[in-house]
């Protein structure tokens, strides 16, 4: 028997695997309901219409965030429906690796709640954002109820937000308000003007133009 055919089969180590530094995919599940993915992408195209000519920041949805101090991806990771990450540059990622972007974790995390997650993001989650991520600031909104909490990291706890006469909550990290408009959450200015999103501000356009008699169909 030649010595090829005298080795011993590999074992089976796929669990010991530590995963380089880079280049790992998220593994979140798909969102639970329409209003989760509508509420979502609501966030992330005003955000980004906002911000066009920024490229100092990272925004993501449903996205994984690694954050294991023995940098594996097996272990220590948790996918916030929306974070924002400042001071970052702004470009496609597979996910968020914490060990691959100079240990940086987001600014901003937003959680839309379920029936089924609530208590998670009540609860764990929101002390583990406060106490491992150290995210300054935290929402949770309820798509079904309508429920919108806020909290900014004060001496290491989160302290809840006031609300202001309109019902909104300021990010001191993204220098916005958050508040409802149409059962949705939206960003609004520090002036209290609603973000919009690309197609609200071509509506506008087109609005604008057939005031003056111009048809937007024809440009």
């Amino acid at each position: 028997m030649s010595p090829i055919q005298e080795l011993a089969p590999f074992p089976d180590i796929s669990q010991d695997i530590i995963f380089p530094p880079s280049d790992l995919y998220s593994d979140e599940p798909p969102w639970e309901t329409e209003l989760h993915l509508r509420q979502i992408i609501l966030l992330l195209k005003s955000l980004e219409w906002l911000w066009r000519d920024r490229n100092d920041f990272y925004v993501a949805g449903n996205l994984t965030i690694y954050y294991s101090p023995r940098q594996r991806k097996s272990e220590d990771f948790r996918g916030p429906d929306f974070f924002v990450v400042l001071d970052t540059e702004r470009k496609t990622r597979k996910s968020w690796v914490v060990w691959n972007e100079d240990g940086k974790y987001p600014n901003v995390i937003i959680e839309i709640l379920s029936p089924k997650t609530a208590d998670t993001d009540k609860g764990f989650k929101k002390k583990l954002y406060q106490d491992t991520f150290r995210t300054p600031d935290y929402f949770w909104f309820d798509p079904n109820t309508l429920e919108f909490v806020g909290f900014h990291l004060v001496d290491g706890d989160y302290q809840p937000l006031e609300p202001n006469a309109q019902g909104q909550l300021w990010s001191q990290q993204l220098g916005l308000f958050l508040g409802i408009h149409q059962n949705q959450l939206r960003f609004f200015t520090p002036e209290g003007k609603l973000v919009p999103t690309p197609e609200e501000v071509a509506e506008r356009y087109a609005a604008k133009l057939r005031e003056l008699n111009i048809d937007p169909e024809t440009l």
